[in-house]
């Protein structure tokens, strides 16, 4: 799995069954160990995991594994987790909110409405603003946002550049009206990102 600029999903690139079966135990410590580097909490709810080739490579086999739909579901998990995959001028991240209590949770997601559309990078005083997946309307009508949010943040080449800078401080922010919080990315952090750009 030594595919760290690969921008796509194949089906040559799906191992058999009984492979990843064999594999699985040794993949997934690889996968959580770099996920590590790919992951931050923004605020007491919020946490975003950065995806990249490998994190969705897994992402298939695991439903592949748990699933067992066979090729059949090949191309669906491909054509599910494939748009996932930064292009190299891009980070994609899963935002999940994150509230174990199911009362408390209702309650915050009710407060948190079109959420996707406060969240941003900044950079050297430039800001990033994500995109949010458009297939599905994660806001209901009554104002409760889903707990998880599918993002792409777009770049500039000056951007790229900036994010590259090793030491750069980069910030991470929501600025929701009910949830504004910021954190700084650590630098394991943003060199594990930087390296998803071409």
């Amino acid at each position: 799995m030594s595919a760290a600029l690969k921008r796509e999903i194949t089906r040559a690139d799906i191992l058999p069954l009984a492979d990843y079966a064999r594999e699985r135990k040794a993949l997934r410590e690889s996968v959580v160990a770099m996920k590590k580097r790919r992951r931050v909490e923004v605020g007491p709810v919020a946490t975003f995991y950065f995806e990249n080739y490998q994190t969705m490579w897994h992402q298939v086999h695991e439903m592949l594994f748990i699933e067992k739909g066979g090729d059949a579901q090949v191309a669906d998990e491909l054509a599910a987790f494939n748009p996932l995959i930064p292009q190299g001028r891009e980070l994609v991240a899963t935002l999940m909110l994150e509230i174990p209590d199911p009362v408390q949770r209702a309650a915050t997601l009710g407060k948190l409405g079109h959420i996707e559309r406060h969240i941003f990078f900044e950079i050297g005083g430039a800001r990033i603003s994500a995109v949010a997946e458009t297939d599905v309307e994660r806001t209901k009508e009554d104002g409760k946002t889903s707990s998880v949010h599918f993002l792409r943040f777009p770049f500039t080449a000056d951007q790229i550049a900036a994010f590259r800078t090793e030491g750069a401080r980069i910030v991470l922010g929501l600025d929701h009206a009910n949830y504004g919080h910021m954190a700084i990315l650590p630098e394991p952090v943003r060199a594990a990102l930087a390296a998803d750009f071409a």
